[in-house]
């Protein structure tokens, strides 16, 4: 039997090859603030924005993996903060039949590909509900930064490695 029933769905098997699902999409945690309103909104200067991502990876079942990423949007003019986004859009993804580092692969770019949009929205909706102009933060590559963060593991490999062997 090719296919198996699960809470009343039909769900294929492992036999037919890794399969990747979206079990849950959730706001875990969102945070906004203007600390220097109103006085803020009368502010003349160019704002400046910082932008910081975090992901958080934790296994919740055998198969299945709560992925976290954290978007924090920092606006500055001059000195003066004039407002602070936090969203942590958070999700519940089945993996099945993966390799390690396809798992990780997936884990690291694929999930946050799918939590983003909706990290995106939250953001532009806090911003503009605070009374400031409507704001879209732009498409981030997750393939470059994970690519990225594996060139900065190997080389701190590579340095932990190279240091091991001078102390020998």
């Amino acid at each position: 039997m090719s296919e198996e029933n699960v809470n009343g769905a039909v769900a294929p098997a492992e036999a037919n090859g890794p399969a990747f699902t979206v079990e849950k999409i959730y706001v875990k945690d969102v945070s906004f603030e203007v600390p220097g309103a109103p006085a803020v909104f009368a502010e003349t200067q160019q704002p400046q924005l910082q932008l910081n991502l975090s992901q958080n990876v934790q296994r919740v079942g055998d198969n299945a993996f709560e992925v976290v990423l954290g978007v924090t949007l920092t606006c500055t003019a001059g000195d003066k903060p004039m407002y602070l986004a936090e969203v942590k859009q958070a999700g519940v993804f089945g993996l099945i039949g993966f390799d390690g580092q396809t798992l990780d692969a997936m884990l690291g770019t694929h999930c946050p590909n799918v939590l983003y949009p909706y990290a995106r929205q939250l953001i532009s909706d806090l911003i503009q509900a605070g009374g400031f102009p409507p704001f879209f933060l732009q498409p981030i590559n997750f393939d470059a930064l994970y690519a990225e963060g594996l060139r900065q593991r190997s080389q701190g490999d590579s340095l932990a490695d190279a240091e091991t062997a001078g102390n020998a």
